[in-house]
């Protein structure tokens, strides 16, 4: 079996631009899991265990998703949930252009036997995972400044193979399939 996923990485400028607001998160006395900067990404459609002789056809089919080349802007820090957060994250607002990508992503997918999603998509990338809340933690989420962490214009998406491992997990591309 293989874990995979379809993600937009972002830029080195903005993950870097995120370890303030991690390093702030860290203060708090909420015990969380904060993702290393370095592996920072928007994850378009998380597929999951698959066996390894349908991540052929899995690359096959993402291959001839096409899309344009698009701006996103990562605008500032939010959560799954204002009052019991699980998951801390930037925003992301690019006028709907990964929510199109997202759901092209998924018809390409959906011979294949994976199914959509049942949530709606809401573009971001994950700074942290909560382990342990405390009733401080939302008010050190909106104790972060508001702001711009920068603008980028996605040219690829990449489908990604995760081994999670005791260090956390380890990111390999499979798959990069650049925008026309």
């Amino acid at each position: 079996m293989v874990r995979l996923f379809v993600a937009i990485d972002l830029p080195e400028d903005i993950r870097e631009r995120l370890r303030s607001p991690q390093e702030h998160l860290r203060r708090g006395s909420a015990r969380l899991n904060i993702v290393d900067p370095g592996i920072i990404h928007m994850t378009l459609k998380f597929i999951g265990e698959v066996d390894k002789e349908i991540v052929g056809k899995i690359i096959s089919a993402l291959s001839r998703v096409t899309f344009s080349p698009y701006t996103l802007q990562v605008t500032g820090i939010g959560s799954n949930n204002p009052r019991q957060p699980r998951v801390i994250w930037c925003e992301i607002s690019d006028g709907g252009a990964s929510a199109a990508l997202h759901a092209k992503v998924e018809e390409a997918l959906l011979p294949l036997g994976i199914s959509r999603d049942d949530r709606s998509f809401r573009p971001h990338a994950t700074l942290a995972r909560v382990k342990q809340s405390d009733p401080s933690l939302p008010g050190w989420i909106r104790a972060i400044p508001p702001g711009d962490f920068g603008i980028c214009t996605v040219k690829e998406f990449r489908l990604k193979k995760s081994t999670l491992t005791p260090l956390g997990p380890v990111y390999e591309t499979i798959l990069e399939v650049p925008a026309s």
